[in-house]
Formats: C-alpha cells, structure tokens, sequence
C-alpha cells in the first residue's frame, strides 16, 4: 500500500488533531492566524463557511502552495446568538448559564484547499440539548482552563459532557471536526480513498 499523499491541518486544536488521525491521513499541524470578526449582514452559516475557507486557503499559503490545506471552524448557535470562545471567566459562565436546559445548534464547517481558486467546503449542523446545569457547578468548572478555548465555553467530552441530554447530529462535529463530512471532502479531493 503506497503512503496517501500529506495535507496540512491548519488548526492548533489538539481535538481536530486527534480526529483527523482517525481519518488515516498523513498530515502536518500549522495554525491558521486569520481575523475571525464576523461581518454585519453575515449569516451565521456564512460566517463558519467563510472561516474554514480562510483557513484552509491561509494554511494552503503556509505550504506555498505544495500540499492541500484543510481548514474548519466550530460556532455554537443559540437563537440568533453566536456564542465564540469566551474572552473571560465570568463571560464563560455566561454563555453556560444562557445554554442551561436549553437545546442550541453546533456548526462545524470543513473547506479544503486545493489551490488558492479550487476549495470545497462542506458544514454539518448538530443540535444539543443540555439539561439544567446548577450555577455553583458552572461557576466551578468555569475556573478551570477546559471553557476558555471552546466555542460556546463548553467541550462535548468534557465536564460538561454530564448535563447533555441528548445530541441530534454529530458528535465529532461537536468535538470540532464532522468525520464523515470531513472524509468526504478528501475523497471528492482525491487524498482520502
């Protein structure tokens, strides 16, 4: 069996590390240092798309162009909320409050970057509902570090993990790589067979 072809991860997250291992593709880690404001008239949908493509095409620039650059990025939806990674412990404890037996969407959109005007992108959208979460819990889990780099304050495998009641969806999604859509995308890219 000859060795698959190597694609960059343009992603510092140790939890896409690990699912993109599942995958069975050789790839190299390089984080994707792009701006991730959110434009005014820009759906949330668009917004996840729009930065797994930036990162996908700012990692593929990294590689100058030699390897195909996977990019993918994580928002948790409540309402019409985007609720990002929390810039605070207390703005933590907020977004947990807010998603406290309550049901939100997960978006995890995956673009790979084959040349700088050929990138295919792909979302999954899953739903998780949390059952109520005591106040004394989240301010506790909030001063540990686990909340401060996730969107939604929150990791799927996690402590929070305790208080999910049900997920409609993905869970690798939630994690912050959908696997299915993602081999899916390699195969349409001819890296994954």
């Amino acid at each position: 069996m000859s060795a698959l072809p190597t694609i960059l991860l343009a992603s510092a997250s140790p939890r896409r590390h690990e699912l993109l291992k599942q995958l069975d593709v050789a790839f190299v880690v390089a984080a994707a240092n792009i701006d991730e404001s959110i434009f005014d008239d820009e759906t949330p949908r668009d917004y996840v798309i729009r930065m797994a493509r930036e990162k996908a095409l700012a990692g593929l620039g990294q590689t100058m162009g030699l390897m195909p650059a996977l990019g993918s990025d994580t928002i948790v939806l409540l309402g019409d909320r985007i609720l990002g990674k929390p810039g605070s412990r207390s703005e933590a404890e907020g977004m947990l409050q807010a998603l406290s037996g309550q049901t939100h969407q997960v978006y995890s959109a995956v673009a790979i970057a084959l040349q700088t005007g050929n990138v295919l992108d792909t979302i999954n959208i899953t739903a998780v509902t949390f059952a109520d979460m005591p106040a004394d819990w989240i301010r506790q889990y909030c001063q540990s570090d686990e909340p401060m780099d996730k969107a939604g304050a929150y990791a799927v495998q996690g402590g929070t993990g305790q208080f999910i009641r049900r997920i409609e969806g993905s869970y690798s999604g939630v994690m912050g790589l959908p696997l299915f859509e993602t081999a899916e995308l390699l195969r349409l890219a001819g890296v994954l067979k």
